[in-house]
């Protein structure tokens, strides 16, 4: 059984700006490059939907942060910080003897 070929962002941009660009059908695109015409539909969308966020100001969005979350991971890291400090005193012991 064979896995699913992974495509680079560079690859697909190309693709889809190739689809675009319309010289050329999306069956020819699909046998030059060697996938299935349907990724080159969904490409073409996804470039075309995306565009926009090119050209808002300020440049790149900033990364929403989920509060909730952020506590959960500090949470999680106190346990483990508590963990590793109770492992690392039994080792001591346990070494010692």
């Amino acid at each position: 059984m064979s896995k699913r070929k992974q495509h680079s962002p560079e690859f697909k941009a190309k693709v889809a700006l190739e689809a675009l660009k319309g010289e050329q059908t999306v069956a020819e695109l699909a046998s030059r490059f060697g996938i299935h015409p349907t990724m080159i539909h969904a490409w073409k969308r996804a470039l075309l939907e995306g565009a926009s966020g090119v050209f808002e100001r300020g440049g790149k969005k900033a990364p929403e942060i989920d509060e909730e979350q952020v506590k959960e991971l500090h949470a999680k890291i106190g346990e483990l910080a508590v963990a590793n400090d109770f492992l690392s005193r039994k080792l001591k012991l346990w070494a010692g003897k």
